[in-house]
Order: structure tokens, then sequence, then C-alpha cells
């Protein structure tokens, strides 16, 4: 079965850079970097989200801490192996990068644009200018992903009532490679996913967040660390598993070789 990727695994962000650009790789002579993308939440918080990208689609005035950029791309995984144990590492793989003017220069070069698209007459490309601005300013934080559920789904509740349920969700990438997404569900979609069987497919659209926590040692010293995840606002059920044997089957396959590889 043919798959696209893209659809498989796709995101658009904006937000404003928050850190200078580090080498992350280099690939065949193309070399590779990293860094954070600020992105404000409704709520006034914002998440800060770690960003690679090949050198080929930004130069260095578009990195620049406080630029604000559009990035299209995937949301990936990959193993790092630190202290003889394995480490799921997440980040945003950019496939595409905007820089994106402030908005008073920008709300200048769409009045321009739309003063001398009116005088053409040109009212499909006026529509296509107010289509853009509007993407840019209330699509900041967007992923679609279609995977399967590779680990039982955990569902709690917090002290004060909340329920949540977390998934983690393969998502399968080209060469036979697949990207291993922590997911969280909230309410209903919550008490829906605690009963999704492993193998299943599904479809998720959400955000990508980050959250900080702290995560106590052995020594008793308080380790402040940052997770990265998917917090789902819908979820579709694609294709169900169809017994209970290839259930076990299924969950005994991907525990053993990939959720332990990913975790």
């Amino acid at each position: 079965m043919d798959t696209n990727y893209l659809e498989n695994n796709n995101l658009i962000l904006v937000g404003k850079v928050a850190s200078e650009k580090k080498f992350s790789h280099e690939i065949y002579g193309e070399r590779f970097y990293s860094f954070d993308l600020c992105i404000p939440r409704l709520s006034g918080s914002a998440d800060v989200i770690p960003v690679t990208a090949s050198e080929r689609l930004f130069n260095d005035d578009m990195l620049k801490e406080g630029t604000k950029l559009l990035i299209r791309g995937q949301f990936r995984s990959y193993n790092s192996y630190e202290n003889e144990k394995n480490r799921l590492i997440l980040t945003v793989f950019a496939k595409d990068i905007e820089k994106v003017e402030d908005e008073k220069q920008e709300e200048g070069e769409n009045k321009e644009v739309v003063e001398n698209t009116e005088s053409n007459e040109d009212i499909t490309s006026t529509e296509e200018t107010k289509n853009e601005a509007f993407k840019k300013d209330y699509i900041t934080n967007e992923v679609v992903l279609i995977g399967y559920i590779c680990k039982k789904p955990v569902y709690r509740q917090t002290p004060f009532g909340r329920e949540i349920a977390d998934l983690l969700l393969a998502v399968n990438r080209a060469y036979n490679k697949s990207d291993y997404i922590p997911s969280i569900a909230w309410g209903r979609n919550a008490r829906f996913c605690q009963n999704l069987e492993v193998g299943t497919e599904v479809k998720i659209v959400g955000r990508v967040q980050s959250r900080n926590y702290e995560k106590k040692l052995e020594d008793g010293t308080i380790l402040k660390k940052v997770a990265y995840e998917v917090s789902i606002g819908s979820l579709e059920v694609i294709k169900e598993v169809e017994n209970k044997a290839n259930t076990e089957n299924t969950e005994s396959t991907d525990e053993n070789n990939s959720v332990e590889e990913a975790m």
C-alpha cells in the first residue's frame, strides 16, 4: 500500500526564535542546525519547541532571537544513548521556513497589495493574500498525525478530577522508519482512548506542547526537565484491530521491538 508520509505527519508552527542556533549533525555534506521556537498559547503561557533545520532553509538573519518564523514540517523522534540508557528525543524537522514580518509592516504590505490588486480588479489575488494572513495569524501550532497505538493507553484522573490519557503513537516514515510520538488526551477523548487496543490506527489533530517537570534522583537531587508531546484536540479511529489474537501479537511485537527502543 502506498503511503503519503506528508499526510501521516504534518505540522505548521508560527513563533519567535528563542535561542541561538547550534550545530546538530551532517549528512552527505549537508549541515543541520537546531534552535528553539517560542509559540504563545491563548492562556498567556507559551510552548518552547526544539526545531531541526537544514542550512539550505535559512540564513543567519532569519535565526536571530526574536525573529518571527512560519515553519512547516514534521514532528519526529530519535533515540539517544546517554549513561547506558536509551532516551527518546523529540524535535520538529523543518521542511520549509518562512520569515514573518512584524504586524505593522505586514499590515502596510497587505494594504498596498490590496490597493494594487483592486486597481487591477484581481479579486483572486486579494483573497489569497487574506487567506495567507489568516493562516499566519490564527494557525500558530497545529500537527496532524496518522499512526498506530503501540502501547496500551494509560488513563488517569488528576486530584482535581481532570481526566487524562497518555498514548504512544507510531507514525510511519520513509525508508522503513517510524517516529514514536507521546500524545495526551483530555476529558471525553481520554475516556475514549482508554479502550483503544494496541495496533489501532488513528488520526489525531492537536498541538505540540512543552511541559516542565521535576525528576527526583536516587541521591535526592531534584532535576528539572522538559517533556514534549502532542496535546490532542480531536481523535478519529481509522482502523480497529481485527481480533484479540492479532492485538496480543501486535502488542508483544511492538513492546519488544519498538517501545523499548523508543523509551
